[in-house]
């Protein structure tokens, strides 16, 4: 049965990656709803945040063959139940409507919004959450006259584990030039799966 898995993916930062890892998604005919990257904690380490829709075995083969990658690490897959997830989202509405319709300012904070921008034409409101939370509140909006909206990709954490993090502090420690460590060693020692 198909359900949302978030994969993150450890790698050298390399031209040429993204695209690389993206043709194994697109060979595979599999939808990415969400895809980040940013610097990790160790550095000189990317990291990747990719979302998808999919059964548990799809998801642990193209995990194994994200792996296969050069540049890559280590790349994990896991459930919505094993992460702390958000996403940011902008909200453009008319300044004249939030100015009369004073429930509007109550529902956005009842939603945790907060203005970013505040001009005579409109006005920008942001709130973090989850997909479900962002969507609620466009669904408000829609009632004043929503200009524009915009959400971020996923950010995640694993929730129980101190996973590839630790390993790889331990790998630089031990070696300042993190790109000349063997794979094979780092694979080794974690699983694909981190629960």
């Amino acid at each position: 049965m198909k359900q949302e898995f978030t994969i993150t993916i450890y790698t050298e930062n390399q031209v040429g990656l993204l695209n690389r890892i993206a043709i194994l998604f697109s060979r595979r005919k599999i939808n990415i709803e969400s895809l980040n990257t940013s610097p990790s904690e160790v550095e000189s380490i990317h990291r990747f945040t990719i979302v998808i829709s999919e059964t548990e075995e799809v998801v642990r083969k193209i995990v194994r063959q994200i792996e296969k990658q050069v540049d890559v690490l280590k790349a994990y897959y896991n459930t919505n139940d094993e992460i702390i997830w958000q996403e940011l989202a902008l909200y453009k509405v008319p300044t004249e409507i939030i100015a009369e319709k004073v429930k509007v300012e109550r529902l956005l904070r009842t939603y945790g919004a907060r203005a970013v921008v505040i001009r005579k034409d409109y006005t920008i409101f942001e709130t973090t959450g989850q997909r479900e939370e962002t969507d609620t509140l466009i669904k408000v909006l829609e009632q004043f006259s929503l200009i524009e909206f915009v959400r971020s990709a996923r950010v995640a954490i694993i929730k129980d584990s101190k996973g590839f993090h630790e390993k790889l502090k331990e790998f630089e420690q031990a070696e300042p030039q993190i790109k000349n460590i063997e794979k094979t060693a780092i694979l080794d020692e974690a699983d694909t799966k981190i629960v």
